[in-house]
Formats: structure tokens, C-alpha cells, sequence
């Protein structure tokens, strides 16, 4: 089977446009994949690649990250951005589809299925966190500040070291020795430059969407959840430790340890795992 290609494009909604990356053959079963926070979709075209063998993919850039239009409702709420999403995909045609959303995106995912749950049919969310008040405070006063292009490019250094401290340490301004992400290191500088490219193109609005997501108490919201789903993680995810919580925390939902998404055998791994559980194989 040849390499399955990537193709753009953007969708007109009421905030302006909203870009998407595309894949898959034409009449399969449509999947909609939404990113983490910070920056854009493009980490998830690797997966992306192998789940559209079998999939239509649509996996947006949400309000206010990489190429996507800001919000205009402030201040920003995962709800809002589950509507912006939810409004991309009928302006595309999509009315039913599946849905995955990993981190920030499986916050989105689950208003989504909150405010329209006759159009998802099953969802994935992929690493949730269940972070205490104290902690939520602590991640939404410190971990994505409002950053200001000033005359001495001092947002170019400071997205650099963002992304790249925040792929050693978590949280990324904890830069001590018990808070290295175990068996993970570096990105390749290509990779890593990529990252960084994404968070400038919304260097002035990247931290709306990482603040509701940090700040979101699901806890509650995930108890609403009627659609089928499944809660991962992988295995260097430093969310992993909440993932049978979170599981119990939806009615009927199940949960699954996956690879980290490094080499093509982990990603043909994850994507069997989605694809039995959304198709039931």
C-alpha cells in the first residue's frame, strides 16, 4: 500500500477560518482527530498516516493555535472550543463521525460529545489528567504566560525553550531533577523547530485554549458522557498514572495502555487498538 498523503485546507466559520489537515480514502468511515496544547495538529500526522488506511480524516488546528483563526469569545472555555470544532466539521459536510482527542483535544472532545451526541459516534480519549484545585491553579498561573512580540525578538528564545524544556520536564517550568519525563529526551531538531514554527504563528493567543484546558474541571462534565469510550494513554505520558480514574469516571468506559507513538510498529499498535474499538474489530 502506498504512503498515505497529507493534504490542507481551511474551512470559513464565524471567528474567520479554521485549517485542517486531511487524509484517507474519500468513502471510509470519517474520524475526527483533535491536538494538544501548544501549537497545531501537525504532531499528530503520524498517526494520522497509519489510521488513514483505514479512516477519513479530518484533524483541525483549534481557534487560537498555529494556523487557525483566534477566538473571539474571551475568556476562552473548552465548551467554546468544542463548538468552533464542532461548526468546522458541519461547514465540511461532516454531520456523524468519530472522534480522538489527546490532552487539551480530549478536554474538547468530551464537550463535543456533551453538546452533540447524536454525531460522535465513539470517542478515544488519549492521556486525561485529574489535576487537583491546587494544582490546576498552579498550571494555569505558570504554564502558558501571554507572550508579547517585542522589538528584541525575545518570543523567538522564549517559544524555543518553551517547547523545549516542556519535552524534558513537567511541568515545563520545573526544571529540577524529579521533574524529568522519564525515558523520553529530546526531539530531533527538526521535530523540535517544527513545534516551535507552530506556537509563533500564535505566539499571542496559544496560551487561551492551554489556560481552559489547564484550569477545566472535568471531572463532573465526563459523568455526561452517553457516547462509547475509550481512555489511553502511552507509555511515557506523564498523564498516564490517572488513566483507569478517568475511565471509571465515564459511564461504560474502558481503558487501554498504548506504546508511545515512536516508530512504525507503535503506531500500527495504537491505530489496531482505536480501530477495534471504534469499528469493533
Amino acid at each position: 500500500m502506498s504512503e498515505v498523503r497529507i493534504r490542507r485546507g481551511f474551512v470559513d466559520v464565524a471567528e474567520g477560518q479554521i485549517h485542517y489537515r486531511t487524509c484517507g480514502p474519500d468513502d471510509a468511515p470519517i474520524l475526527v482527530m483533535v491536538h494538544g496544547s501548544p501549537g497545531g495538529a501537525r504532531p499528530l500526522v503520524p498517526l494520522m498516516k497509519e489510521l488513514g488506511k483505514t479512516f477519513r480524516i479530518f484533524a483541525p488546528d483549534t481557534l487560537g493555535n498555529a494556523d487557525s483563526s483566534p477566538g473571539t469569545q474571551y475568556p476562552v472555555t473548552i465548551p467554546y472550543l468544542a463548538d468552533g470544532m464542532l461548526r468546522a466539521m458541519e461547514s465540511l459536510g461532516i454531520r456523524e463521525f468519530y472522534l480522538y482527542g489527546t490532552h487539551t483535544g480530549g478536554n474538547i472532545s468530551i464537550e463535543a460529545a456533551i453538546a452533540a451526541p447524536q454525531r460522535i459516534k465513539k470517542i478515544v480519549l488519549d492521556g486525561v489528567g485529574l489535576y487537583s484545585e491546587d494544582e490546576k491553579k498552579g498550571l494555569v498561573a505558570n504554564h502558558a504566560p501571554e507572550i508579547k512580540p517585542d522589538l528584541e525578538g525575545t518570543q523567538l528564545l522564549w517559544a524555543w525553550h518553551f517547547v523545549r524544556d516542556g519535552a524534558l520536564f513537567w511541568p515545563w517550568w520545573r526544571t529540577t531533577a524529579d521533574r524529568v519525563r522519564k525515558g523520553l529526551g529530546l526531539p530531533s531538531p527538526d521535530s523540535l523547530h517544527e513545534s516551535v514554527v507552530d506556537v509563533l504563528k500564535a505566539i499571542k493567543t496559544y496560551h487561551h485554549a492551554y489556560r481552559a484546558a489547564l484550569g477545566y474541571n472535568k471531572q463532573p462534565r465526563m459523568a455526561l458522557i452517553k457516547t462509547p469510550t475509550l481512555v489511553s494513554c502511552g507509555e511515557t505520558d506523564m498523564l498516564r498514572p490517572y488513566t483507569e480514574e478517568a475511565a471509571k469516571l465515564i459511564p461504560g468506559a474502558r481503558y487501554a495502555y498504548t506504546p508511545d507513538p515512536k516508530g512504525p510498529e507503535a503506531l500500527r499498535e495504537i491505530a489496531r487498538v482505536y480501530t477495534e474499538f471504534y469499528l469493533g474489530r
